[in-house]
């Protein structure tokens, strides 16, 4: 059962009177199925703490442990297979490959862990499929709607069986219905998949439909 723990982390810009702490002294903990949500102000250390637990950032001090696995103890190698077989990360932009279709931009997330289950173009029909996708499979990214794009990013996210499926304002450029959607096919995917899905949101109707709302303002998280 994957489990998530953070612990005590912040994360520190600068140094002297010039340091700013973008997350202070943060604490939280998940367990597989659980769908979490992170709201507060712009600048309030969301996207920090998501990149910290995503493995992108290093909490200047504090843990973020995965299934027992201080995170900010791996070397270079391993964080990066940490990354790669561990995270699903989906962008704010969704980061796709305009000149790709749909399949073959799940297609490019080629490096099947050993939870991996049949190859990658199996893997990536099966979620096309799941996230109704099915006709829009051979559509290149140009050609879909918002909220399509946003579930093909959903999907890559999904390509190699990730632990924890980290969600960066998914709804930004969406109106209400297609960011209510997108939200529905993330929540489905984090729960049939029992996996800990994370998002960073500032749309409050979008955030109820989590488990448990942490609110970050000025670097401090607030437990619900």
């Amino acid at each position: 059962m994957t489990n998530l723990s953070v612990s005590s982390v912040t994360k520190t810009y600068g140094e002297g009177d010039s340091a700013v702490d973008a997350v202070r002294d943060a604490s939280l903990s998940a367990e597989a199925g659980e769908f979490l949500a992170l709201v507060g102000p712009s600048g309030s250390g969301k996207t920090t703490l998501l990149a910290m637990i995503g493995g992108l950032l290093s909490p200047t001090s504090g843990t973020i442990s995965v299934n027992g696995t201080d995170v900010g103890e791996l070397s270079g190698g391993d964080q990066a297979r940490y990354r790669r077989d561990q995270v699903g990360y989906v962008f704010q932009s969704n980061n796709l490959l305009p000149y790709l279709t749909a399949r073959e931009n799940l297609m490019l997330i080629r490096a099947i862990g050993a939870k991996g289950r049949g190859t990658a173009s199996q893997r990536a029909d099966q979620l096309i499929e799941e996230l109704g996708l099915s006709k829009r499979r051979n559509a290149l990214a140009t050609e879909l709607s918002g909220g399509e794009r946003q579930r093909v990013a959903i999907a890559r996210a999904l390509m190699n069986d990730p632990d924890l499926v980290l969600v960066d304002e998914p709804t930004a450029s969406l109106d209400s219905n297609r960011g209510r959607q997108v939200v529905e096919s993330l929540l489905e995917e984090v729960k049939s998949r029992n996996k800990i899905g994370i998002m960073v949101t500032h749309d409050l109707n979008m955030a109820e439909m989590a488990d448990r709302v942490f609110e970050l303002r000025d670097g401090v998280l607030t437990a619900p």
